[in-house]
C-alpha cells in the first residue's frame, strides 16, 4: 500500500491512499453461465485516521460500478464510505495527445544521414484523425518522430480504479472486502463420451471452461460456478471459450456440487488463477462404465394426414439416439450443467473417431438423458400412402405403409414415431402401437439383419 501526496485546490496537501493487487489477502470469484461474475476482493489496507481518499486499483475493467459493496471485516463500525467514483478514462496514445492539443511537446527525429537524433520542439495543433504540428513557422501534417510529453495529464489513469472518499475512525489496518459484479466472465460445460464397442456402455468426462475477458487477473482465487437461469433485468451477450488445465489429473472430481437456492453451485476444491484474456478448462468429473442404450427412430410429418400424397415413396431419415440415466447406480448422479456432449468411438484400427454431438439443458440427478447423434447409414425407412379419403371438411382417413430395411450385420429395433394431428384414431394396424402422448403413436419394430419389414396402418384424423 502506497501513500501519495497530491496538491489540492481545497487543501494545501491531501493524503491519498492507494491499494493494488499486492495487498490482496483473499480473492473469491463466482462465475455464472450468463456472462457474469461476482468478485470478492479482500485486502489488508492501512489508511490514515479521519477523512481521506482511497484508490482501489486492479479491479475488472468490465465492472458494474453500481453493484460495488465495501465493508471492513475487522472494524465494520469504524469505516464509512462518503462517496464513490469509478475511474475508467484509461490512458492511451490518443488520449495523451488529446490533453496536449495547443501545447508544446518534443519530437525525437532520427537523422539517418548524420547518425544522430535531433530533438524538435513542436506545438500540437490537432489530434483529430491524425496529428497536425506547428514547427517554427510551418505546419506539419503528421511527423515520423517519437513524441515526448512532459508528464501525465490529470484525470488519466493506467488501470481501472475505484476511488472512495472515506471517514475512518480506526488507527488499525482494515481487512477491507470489496465485492462487485462484472461482465465478460463466463463458463460453460463440455462433455466427452467414449462409447464402448457394443454401444451399451461408455466412459464420460465433464469439463468446465472459463473465459475471463473482464479486464483483470484473479490470482490464487477461490472459484465457484453457478449453474442455472439467473434472471437479469437486461440481456447480456454470451461469450466463447477454450484452453486446458489439469488434463492429466486423476478421475476424482475437483469440484464439490451443492444445491443453492434454485440453482446448483460447484466449488473448486483448490485455488486457481484466472488471467485476464485467458480461457481455462478444468475437469468437472470422470465416470466409467456408464450404461447406455442406442435407439433408432423414424419420424414423420403431421402434414401427411390431411392431403393426398402424390409421390409413390418418400424416404425418411432414421435418427440415431444415445440414452443413459444420470444416476448414482449408473456411475453418475451429479447434476449436470448445460453443455454439449461430444461422442467418440474406436474404429477397427483402434483409432478414436468423432461420431456426433448434442446439447443438454441443466439436468438434475436421476433424470434420463437422450441425445441425437446422427443419421443411420445402413437403416432405410420409406413411407408410402396407400389410401386417402376426405370424410368431411375437417375429417380425413388415410392408409400408410412404412418399409424398414436393415443392412446391418445385427438385428435392430426401430421406433416408428407417427405425429398425428387433432383427434385421431388408428382403425387398423399390422403391428401393435403405443399412444406416446395426445398427438403421437409409436410402433416399436424388430428388423432382422438383411431383412425388410413393412408397418401398415389406417388412421382417421379430425381437425
Amino acid at each position: 500500500m502506497i501513500l501519495i501526496f497530491l496538491p489540492s485546490l481545497a487543501y494545501a496537501i491531501e493524503t491519498v491512499s492507494q491499494s493494488t493487487a499486492d495487498d490482496q489477502a483473499v480473492v473469491e470469484v463466482t462465475v455464472y453461465n450468463s456472462n457474469l461474475g461476482l468478485i470478492k476482493d479482500t485486502r489488508n489496507i492501512s489508511i490514515p485516521y479521519g477523512e481521506g481518499e482511497l484508490r482501489f486499483i486492479d479491479v475488472a475493467s468490465q465492472i458494474q460500478p453500481e453493484t460495488v459493496h465495501v465493508k471492513s471485516l475487522n472494524h465494520p463500525d469504524d469505516m464509512r464510505i462518503l462517496e464513490q467514483n469509478y475511474e475508467y478514462d484509461l490512458m492511451n496514445q490518443n488520449k495523451l495527445l488529446d490533453k496536449y492539443v495547443g501545447k508544446k511537446i518534443k519530437i525525437i527525429d532520427p537523422n539517418k544521414f548524420q547518425d544522430r537524433k535531433d530533438i524538435i520542439e513542436a506545438t500540437l495543433l490537432s489530434n483529430n484523425r491524425g496529428q497536425v504540428y506547428k514547427i517554427k513557422d510551418e505546419i506539419y501534417l503528421g511527423h515520423p518522430g517519437i513524441k515526448v510529453l512532459p508528464g501525465i495529464p490529470e484525470n488519466l489513469i493506467a488501470k481501472p480504479t475505484l476511488t472512495w472518499l472515506y471517514d475512518n475512525s480506526s488507527k488499525n489496518p482494515h481487512k477491507l472486502e470489496v465485492s462487485y459484479l462484472t461482465d465478460k466472465i463466463n463458463w460453460k460445460a463440455d462433455y466427452i463420451v467414449v462409447l464402448h464397442e457394443n454401444d451399451t456402455s461408455s466412459d464420460i468426462s465433464g469439463w468446465v471452461t472459463i473465459d475471463n475477458q473482464s479486464g483483470t487477473t484473479y490470482t490464487k482465487a477461490t472459484l465457484k460456478l453457478i449453474a442455472g437461469e439467473v434472471h437479469r433485468t437486461r440481456p447480456r451477450p454470451q461469450q466463447r471459450v477454450y484452453a486446458l488445465e489439469a488434463a492429466q489429473q486423476g478421475a476424482a472430481s475437483q469440484f464439490e456440487e451443492k444445491a443453492f437456492f434454485e440453482y446448483h453451485i460447484y466449488d473448486l476444491q483448490r485455488k486457481t488463477t484466472l488471467k485476464d484474456r485467458q480461457t481455462k478448462q478444468i475437469r468437472l468429473f470422470e465416470a466409467s462404465g456408464v450404461k447406455t442404450r442406442k435407439e433408432f427412430l423414424s419420424l414423420n410429418n403431421k402434414s401427411y394426414f390431411t392431403r393426398r400424397y402424390r409421390e409413390k415413396k418418400l424416404k425418411q431419415p432414421v435418427d440415431v439416439y444415445i440414452k443413459f440415466k444420470n444416476s448414482t447406480e449408473n456411475n453418475l448422479g451429479m447434476p449436470l450443467p448445460e453443455g454439449i456432449l461430444r461422442f467418440y468411438k474406436r474404429d477397427h484400427t483402434g483409432s478414436q473417431q468423432f461420431i456426433g454431438e448434442d446439447k443438454i439443458q441443466h439436468t438434475p440427478k436421476n433424470e434420463e438423458i437422450k441425445l441425437m447423434i446422427g443419421k443411420a447409414f445402413d437403416v432405410i425407412s420409406e413411407r408410402k400412402q396407400t389410401g386417402f379419403k376426405k370424410i368431411t371438411s375437417k375429417q380425413y382417413e388415410s392408409e400408410w405403409e412404412i418399409t424398414l430395411r436393415n443392412h446391418k450385420k445385427t438385428s435392430i429395433s426401430v421406433g416408428v414415431i407417427e405425429s398425428l394431428p387433432g383427434n385421431w384414431q388408428i382403425r387398423k394396424s399390422s403391428h401393435p402401437y403405443k399412444k406416446a402422448d395426445a398427438f403421437t403413436a409409436r410402433f416399436d419394430v424388430t428388423v432382422p439383419s438383411g431383412k425388410e419389414i413393412k408397418v401398415k396402418y389406417r388412421v382417421q384424423v379430425g381437425l
